[in-house]
């Protein structure tokens, strides 16, 4: 049995290595070409991992349900998760154009530099978006493939696959309502979170917590209880994430630090710095940070990071994260969590959002 969160999180890896290793025998076996551009591309990907938190939020959601010794079908769900999470990233990094991704060139950008050394024709940026969709795409089979396998294996499958096609249709409506608000120009409290929720919180927190919970056979209250505090915890990881966006060090988070300010992407913070500068009368924040200004000017990015902090909007974002990461761990408590999961969600969600919220009455 794996006793805490952090021991789930290490042996994810094992299980990953295994899951890759299959689906590179499969790839060399279809096509060697394929396999050895694009299946080992998708499988470095992987590999290079992050935090793992999502498997760490699905071991939290079985034990917090009751979940109790073999833990083979846990650490399944989450590799399938992290096999997800690696197809929503290089997607999202070919819609937002963004460069950089664990602190290596995005897929699109590797696959761009492969066609420019291998003096092919036709575009290297075309060639290297397509390839990257199909990397995406490929990264999802493996992860539909171990999913349905592992549904296929316990008597609570089907409602794991209900969590898992659920959480399929979140994902893909968050990023079409992400590039929907880029291109109409909307720019609401509402729409934000919208977007944040659908296309992260979601299947960062909530759904892996539910899936571990259906694995453990979880009763309705305890499900509901769940869905709140991935709710939650999820929401104050995104707000975090768009932070560092903002403010983050590429060389800490291996990723840009200006891309959605230079975008102009629709995030919770942006919209609250908005908000503040209309009711302040500041009208050199509100220029800089409207929907559609010119982001490509010099010092542009300097000037809407500054407007962030003078508008009080980093600070009222921060104060949100810790209003929601303790909202987290009061809907955990009421589950029948011990108090050993109930620190170890209290130390994921500090992962997750930043903050450390310690109610003593809830982690005792």
């Amino acid at each position: 049995m794996l006793g805490t969160a952090h021991e789930a999180v290490r042996a994810v890896e094992h299980v990953l290595e295994r899951v890759l290793d299959a689906r590179l025998r499969q790839a060399r076996e279809t096509d060697a070409l394929f396999a050895r551009d694009m299946a080992d591309r998708v499988a470095a990907f992987v590999r290079r991992g992050g935090k793992r938190l999502r498997t760490a939020f699905v071991w939290c959601g079985w034990r917090a349900a009751g979940g109790t010794g073999d833990a083979t079908e846990v650490l399944r769900l989450g590799a399938a998760l992290e096999l997800l999470q690696a197809c929503a990233l290089i997607h999202d990094d070919v819609m937002d154009g963004s460069a950089l991704r664990r602190g290596a060139p995005a897929m699109h950008e590797d696959f761009a530099r492969l066609h420019r050394t291998g003096r092919t024709n036709g575009s290297a940026e075309s060639f290297g978006t397509s390839a990257a969709v199909l990397a995406g795409d490929l990264a999802l089979a493996w992860a539909d493939d171990l999913l349905t396998e592992t549904a296929l294996g316990t008597p609570r499958g089907s409602r794991l696959h209900a969590e898992w096609r659920a959480m399929r249709t979140e994902m893909v409506a968050g990023q079409y309502r992400d590039l929907h608000a880029q291109a109409s120009g909307l720019s609401c409290d509402e729409e934000a979170l919208a977007i944040a929720v659908l296309k992260s919180a979601l299947y960062t927190v909530e759904r892996p917590l539910t899936l571990g919970a259906s694995l453990a056979g979880a009763d309705t209250r305890t499900l509901g209880a769940l869905r709140d505090a991935g709710r939650c915890a999820g929401l104050a990881f995104q707000l975090r994430d768009d932070l560092l966006g903002a403010f983050g060090d590429p060389a800490r988070t291996g990723k840009p630090a200006d891309d959605d300010l230079r975008s102009r992407k629709l995030t919770p913070l942006l919209v609250v710095a908005v908000r503040l500068a209309d009711a302040a009368g500041d009208q050199e924040a509100a220029a800089v940070l409207a929907p559609g200004a010119d982001a490509r000017a010099g010092h542009t990015v300097e000037r809407m990071r500054a407007a962030l902090e003078r508008t009080g909007a980093r600070a009222e974002v921060e104060a949100r994260i810790g209003e929601l990461a303790a909202a987290a761990l009061r809907h955990f408590a009421s589950t029948a969590a011990g108090p050993e999961v109930r620190r170890e969600f209290a130390a994921l969600v500090e992962l997750a959002s930043g903050v450390a919220p310690r109610p003593a009455e809830e982690l005792v």
